[in-house]
């Protein structure tokens, strides 16, 4: 499906708005979600830099007996990797003033997905490759482009919680998130529009 901006997005320019409303969404077992829809304006302008600029790569993955592609475009920014926009930066800077109390470290690096149409998905998993397996921690994912549903569920199994995340909207995820609950961006068989998300994460975190 071809790219379309939002009708809702009439921006000339990127920029944040306030943290101040963020929602919080206690899960259980120490988990929980902050939401705070439209925090970057502008996301279609950011969306259509990042899709242009960002050097996105292909990956193929072992899975049971064969290698397979991954459904989506990646790119990685380490610690000390220049951001692909001025606004990242200052979004990483605000998330981290924020949390700090919470967290207590600053986020990061940066991991990029290019979901290109309902075809590209993310299976069920949490962050746990480092740190994320033993310990508390957060994500914060900045989605732009198309609405694309986040799943949650606990590990042991539960009610599904669901989140459509596009156009700016921002999703924290924290506390025991990681190591209690899984996340995951299904599929879609009808046309879905392509979206970016831009997760945050501290150090020895993926």
């Amino acid at each position: 499906m071809a790219w379309q901006r939002s009708l809702f997005d009439n921006a000339d320019d990127v920029g944040l708005g306030s943290l101040g409303p963020l929602e919080r969404t206690e899960l259980g077992a120490g988990a929980w979600v902050d939401l705070l829809p439209g925090w970057v304006t502008g996301a279609d302008l950011l969306f259509e830099h990042l899709a242009a600029t960002v050097p996105w790569r292909a990956e193929r993955r072992p899975m049971y007996d064969r290698v397979v592609d991954v459904p989506r475009l990646l790119s990685f920014y380490d610690e000390h990797d220049p951001l692909p926009h001025p606004v990242l930066v200052e979004a990483r800077s605000v998330l981290c003033g924020h949390y700090a109390k919470e967290l207590g470290e600053p986020f990061r690096t940066a991991g990029l997905c290019y979901y290109r149409s309902g075809r590209d998905s993310v299976a069920w998993h949490g962050d746990t490759i480092g740190r994320g397996s033993i310990e508390d921690t957060m994500v914060a994912i900045v989605s732009v482009g198309a609405h694309r549903e986040l799943l949650l569920r606990p590990r042991d199994g539960g009610e599904v919680v669901r989140h459509a995340l596009g156009h700016g909207d921002l999703l924290v995820m924290g506390g025991s998130c990681q190591r209690t609950w899984e996340h995951a961006v299904p599929k879609r068989s009808r046309l879905v529009g392509p979206r970016i998300s831009i997760q945050f994460r501290p150090r020895g975190v993926r």
